[in-house]
């Protein structure tokens, strides 16, 4: 008698694959949380994952329930930390606006720095990248 004999042990299987697979993204999903808070002290942590490791079911379903709005507060303020960090990067290296470019280009003509044909080619480029 084969594994694959019908229709509906694949489907079978399947699904017990797909529960699987969620149940270790909810374990992992739960154990970076738990890393993450730092209001949690070591021991609790230690205590979470001792727990999760040999009633790991019952102790996923009980953190989800007992901590999961802390969870959600968690992963959303990474989330924005990411994000504004990604954005600073972002601004750092874009350098500056094209309105900046030419009343710094502008400055140097006023100093006598550049020629009014320098300022010209500057002020020309900047606006080509708009």
């Amino acid at each position: 008698m084969s594994f694959w004999q019908g229709f509906w042990d694949i489907i079978w299987w399947f699904f017990w694959a797909f529960v699987f697979i969620s149940y270790l993204f909810a374990l992992f999903a739960i154990i970076g949380d738990l890393f993450r808070d730092r209001k949690l002290n070591g021991w609790w942590k230690a205590v979470w994952v001792v727990f999760l490791i040999f009633v790991p079911f019952l102790t996923s379903l009980v953190y989800l329930i007992a901590r999961g709005q802390g969870m959600a507060e968690r992963s959303a303020a990474q989330a924005q930390t990411t994000a504004d960090a990604t954005d600073h990067y972002i601004r750092s290296v874009a350098g500056a606006s094209p309105s900046d470019e030419i009343a710094k280009a502008k400055g140097l003509l006023d100093d006598g720095t550049i020629t009014a044909e320098e300022y010209e080619r500057i002020k020309a480029r900047a606006l080509s990248h708009v």
